[in-house]
């Protein structure tokens, strides 16, 4: 399984960016896909996931209400919208697969390889 990650950048607070994380080499039928990010000098952190069979969504609380996943079958594709986005957001972020949803990083097998989101004040 190999994940792609795209679509970071730079953007000003209140703005918004659109992630895409394509996956190939598998069959993702039974995989949950999640979102983490990581900023400078802190942990990995869970942002988002998604069921690929039933698209059962899962959001961190510090997102709620302004990030949604989504994601698009038959393009084996996970998006993360990214809304009124905040200086604290600025992260790398990672997509990441594997059987069963968890918000654990550590319980992902597959990892793609980060896109950089920076947001300014």
């Amino acid at each position: 399984v190999q994940l792609q990650a795209s679509g970071g950048g730079l953007v000003q607070a209140g703005g918004s960016l659109r992630l895409a994380c394509v996956g190939s080499g598998g069959s993702f039928s039974r995989y949950a896909m999640a979102w983490f990010r990581q900023a400078p000098g802190k942990e990995r952190e869970f942002v988002a996931a998604i069921t690929w069979s039933t698209g059962s969504t899962y959001l961190a609380d510090s997102v709620k209400g302004r990030f949604t996943i989504s994601r698009d079958n038959a393009k084996n594709t996970v998006y993360l919208q990214m809304n009124s986005l905040k200086p604290e957001d600025t992260a790398v972020y990672y997509c990441a697969a594997r059987v069963g949803v968890s918000s654990k990083s550590e319980l992902y097998d597959y990892w793609g390889q980060g896109t950089l989101v920076t947001v300014s004040s």
